[in-house]
């Protein structure tokens, strides 16, 4: 008897057995990481059903702008189109000095015609300045266009007879918001008065770029992350989960970047499957029981159905809500989620239990996998021997 339990333990196996990974989980030296082991239940399932994501909208809430912007102002790298309407005697008309001489000779006796004169495109230093030739240094940000030509117009009138001005921002560099990563056109957005929302950014930056790949494995928005930084602050979403929730699809401010990335929802599965392997999601949502399915389910052969089990880097708001220690510091920890398959009512549960990136199920081996593994080799090695004696006979 001695010789057969010490066989059946020096046998080969894909993975541990119930019993071994709950010793693992209870012994410090094994359980280097600090893991805990909680059963797939209800409450669990309605728990984790409850959690949302990282949102955008937190951003807006916590970092709101201390005056509302309207995208309307110039600021430093802005380049601005000037253009100067004078009556009579005009100072940026070339013709000016003409129309003067022949008005003082009386060869000319209708009255001056208006003339328009478009100054050379200026830009914004860096300090906020903008040297208009006879208006002088003007300092223009935060300023609006109309303030803008109010201000150079009330520095002519001294100068020159009802000037009008009319400025325009011809490349809006301080209203604009950078769009890069996975989409078709990454490039420099300007920003409008009618406030665009980072649906609107990603859209005028092409949508996103659908690489070309096996067709076995759609591209989904879900697939999609957008990651926001504002004001040296991150926030990352799920395309997919902003375009489903309008409270997320929030006003862009200038100076915002916005990345969108590409990255494919996999799951692993390891131990007593059919297939051993690392699976797409290929769907917008996938359940544990779709996963399961997926790689063929528990092998009837060698696999404990009671002892199907999913390791998860969880959030740890929710493990400090199932009571399990957690480093405060730290954004996520591991945690063992176990499923019961032999009670039927846990198929309903893993209908609810929602899958996420990077999950990896563990289906345990039976604990008499051993023994009938070392039975079939016993077996094998006398069923010659046998074969051979009755031929003999």
């Amino acid at each position: 008897m001695l010789l057969l339990l010490t066989g059946c333990n020096s046998l080969p196996d894909s993975g541990p057995t119930e019993a071994q990974v709950n010793h693992a989980q209870r012994n410090p030296q094994k359980n280097t990481i600090g893991y805990g082991i909680v059963q797939v239940t209800p409450e669990l399932v309605s728990l984790l059903a409850g959690e949302a994501p990282p949102a955008l909208s937190s951003l807006d809430t916590n970092n709101a702008p201390t005056t509302r912007t309207n995208n309307d102002t110039v600021g430093p790298g802005d380049v601005l189109q000037i253009a100067i309407y004078e009556i009579g005697s005009a100072l940026f008309s070339p013709s000016s000095a003409a129309m003067t001489a022949s008005s003082a000779s009386g060869t000319n006796t209708q009255p001056s015609p208006s003339t328009a004169a478009s100054l050379p495109l200026l830009s914004v230093d860096g300090s906020g300045d903008v040297d208009v030739p006879f208006a002088g240094l003007i300092h223009v940000t935060g300023m609006t266009t109309d303030q803008l030509a109010e201000t150079i117009q009330a520095r002519l009138k001294k100068k020159s007879q009802s000037p009008q001005v009319l400025v325009r921002i011809a490349s809006d560099i301080a209203n604009s918001v950078m769009v890069y990563g996975g989409v078709q056109r990454p490039s420099r957005i300007p920003l409008t008065p009618n406030r665009e929302r980072i649906l609107d950014v990603i859209a005028l930056a092409g949508g996103e770029e659908r690489p070309s790949g096996d067709e076995r494995q759609p591209q989904t928005d879900e697939d999609y992350v957008v990651r926001l930084i504002r004001n040296g602050r991150i926030a990352e979403m799920p395309l997919k989960a902003i375009e489903n929730d309008p409270a997320q699809n929030i006003l862009m401010q200038p100076g915002d970047r916005v990345q969108l990335t590409f990255q494919p929802r996999t799951f692993t599965v390891f131990g007593a499957s059919e297939h051993v392997t690392q699976m797409h999601f290929r769907t917008p949502t996938l359940t544990m029981a779709e996963a399961i399915s997926r790689v063929g389910g528990p092998v009837d052969a060698r696999a404990d159905p009671n002892a199907v089990y999913l390791f998860r880097f969880e959030n740890t708001d929710v493990l400090r809500r199932l009571g399990l220690p957690v480093d405060a510091n730290a954004p996520t920890s591991p945690v063992v989620y176990q499923l019961d398959m032999m009670n039927p009512s846990n198929y309903f549960l893993a209908q609810k239990f929602f899958m996420q990136d990077r999950d990896l199920i563990y289906i345990a081996n039976s604990s008499s996998n051993k023994f009938y593994k070392f039975f079939g080799l016993i077996s094998t090695i006398i069923a010659p021997g046998i074969t051979a004696a009755w031929i003999a006979k």
